[in-house]
């Protein structure tokens, strides 16, 4: 059996390290809210700016505009619509 022995203070700031390494870990598996246009344009499954214009014009999917030329999209509208979109399967029985 090996035993390493580190001084107090090392100790210390291995763990900070460790932990932002797993806070950091923890944010990258949590969705941001707020998409940009690639992001929102591959959630839709769509090619076409154009179509993504039509939804945020026609008030389908929620958006923000922060700046001028910076647009988001909000996930939870994009995922409400294709709910609202989606076709149960036909019953057999």
């Amino acid at each position: 059996m090996n035993v390493i022995c580190i001084e107090e203070k090392a100790f210390y700031t291995l763990l900070d390290g460790v932990i932002k390494y797993v806070k950091s870990e923890i944010e990258l598996d949590t969705p941001n809210e707020w998409l940009d246009k690639k992001e929102a344009m591959q959630a839709l499954r769509i090619k076409s700016p154009t179509t993504l214009q039509k939804l945020r014009d026609e008030g389908k999917i929620r958006f923000s505009q922060p700046e001028r030329k910076h647009i988001v999209y909000d996930r939870d509208s994009i995922n409400d619509y294709l709910e609202a979109h989606a076709k149960e399967p036909f019953d057999d029985s």
